[in-house]
């Protein structure tokens, strides 16, 4: 039996991460942990990602979210355990990943052109000059019309907008047409409008190429509806499993040792309380409040 990702078909997944879905896992941790010399960042990470699954990844600062995906691209030794991407070493898998890093400073990308950078995605690990090839500009034409980026096709990069330059980071990532979509905070410094637009870009790819997303963020709730399961590291600890099942306050409460909050207001998941941080801040300053009295009052519970 096929995944099947919960987002597409409205039910939740079994078996995934478990070993009971037949479908071999692109991604795979046993054991794994992560150390920075005696400071623990995770540890006794058991974890299966299957073809077309969309994995967030939350958690506060420091809990070692990014440090994940690095150790996915194979930049990242692992301190112990095992990791295999597509059953192979990470390095080894790297020509099948695409990579959306966070947003940086353009000061060595300002003068790119949009179609430049998507080209890079496609022959940028090769060496000497590029040939200008009809086969690769109309790759590139047809990447940039998929993400909606036809229009500042040969805009330089320091002149879009955050959202735009992410639309063409996206192109780039997937102009090898890879089988897993590795997502680092792409949402940050994003207005709604453009963190939707985000999201339904990389939705559409893992629902047409069945790729899988492992997407890092501070905000889950631009995501919620897409998400199969949640790895939300926090304290060296860890907590793998549905939205339903991470994103509650007993389980939180568990991960953090101290009280956790987790209300849901007007469909939205809020969580208070949990320190250094949290997965999900409200977008408006006064709906942690009104969340915590909701809990407090009325005992609303996710």
């Amino acid at each position: 039996m096929a995944f099947v990702p919960r987002a597409r078909h409205g039910g939740t997944m079994s078996g995934a991460g478990t070993g009971g879905s037949d479908t071999a896992a692109v991604i795979s941790l046993r054991g794994a942990a992560l150390s920075y010399g005696e400071r623990v960042v995770w540890r006794d990470l058991d974890l299966d990602v299957r073809p077309g699954e969309f994995l967030a990844v939350l958690g506060p600062n420091g809990a070692g979210k990014t440090s994940f995906v690095r150790a996915l691209l194979g930049r990242q030794p692992l301190s112990a355990g095992e990791l295999t991407v597509l059953g192979r070493p990470p390095r080894d898998a790297a020509r099948h990943l695409g990579y959306v890093p966070q947003q940086a400073e353009l000061s060595a990308q300002a003068m790119v052109r949009a179609r430049d950078l998507v080209r890079f995605g496609i022959d940028g690990h090769r060496f000497g000059p590029r040939v200008r090839t009809g086969a690769v500009r109309r790759r590139v034409d047809e990447i940039l019309a998929s993400v909606g980026a036809s229009a500042y096709a040969d805009v330089p990069l320091g002149l879009l907008s955050g959202g735009e330059r992410q639309r063409v980071r996206i192109g780039q990532a997937l102009a090898t047409d890879p089988r897993i979509l590795l997502c680092d905070e792409p949402l940050l410094s994003l207005d709604l409008h453009h963190q939707q637009a985000v999201t339904e870009l990389v939705d559409a790819r893992r629902r047409s190429h069945g790729t899988a997303v492992v997407f890092v963020t501070h905000e889950i709730n631009p995501v919620l509806g897409l998400v199969d399961r949640v790895l939300y590291l926090a304290r060296g600890g860890h907590r793998v499993g549905t939205p339903e099942e991470v994103l509650t306050s007993h389980a939180l409460s568990q991960l953090y040792g101290t009280q956790v909050d987790v209300v849901r207001v007007h469909g939205r998941v809020v969580v208070v309380g949990a320190p250094d941080g949290t997965a999900a801040p409200p977008h408006h300053p006064h709906d942690a409040d009104r969340a915590h009295a909701l809990h407090e009052t009325d005992g609303v519970r996710p």
